[in-house]
């Protein structure tokens, strides 16, 4: 069982680490694709950059827990607010095509919450 958590673990943080990673550097980059996207949802240049910069810090994060495990919770959370910022825009703009990845980002911030062993949360 404990090698099931890890591996499902590994494969969401790969996965986390993917979709962040490209969206953050397509905002940044302003690929013309992710630019029109974002600017039919409201946002402008600036704040498509600034969203995508935010991001790229949070994939550094990431990146960063690869060597540095305590990285990784933080990155985690740091993370989470943009996955649900980006399923409740797309949701409400009626994008059901583009809310995938956005929901499963906000299911696997709390899958690596939950499974790390040195996370918990005391109510």
């Amino acid at each position: 069982m404990e090698t099931i958590k890890t591996v499902i673990y590994w494969i969401g943080y790969a996965y986390y680490l993917y979709v962040f990673g490209y969206a953050s550097l397509y905002k940044v980059f302003q690929k013309t694709s992710m630019m029109q996207s974002m600017n039919s949802l409201g946002f402008n240049t600036t704040w498509t950059i600034l969203i995508g910069v935010l991001e790229l810090l949070g994939v550094m994060m990431l990146v960063l827990g690869l060597f540095k495990p305590q990285f990784r919770n933080i990155a985690a959370l740091y993370l989470f607010p943009f996955a649900v910022g980006a399923f409740t825009t797309h949701m409400a703009h009626h994008e059901y095509n583009h809310y995938y990845n956005s929901l499963w980002m906000c299911i696997i911030s709390v899958v690596l919450l939950v499974l790390d062993k040195n996370f918990k949360i005391v109510v």
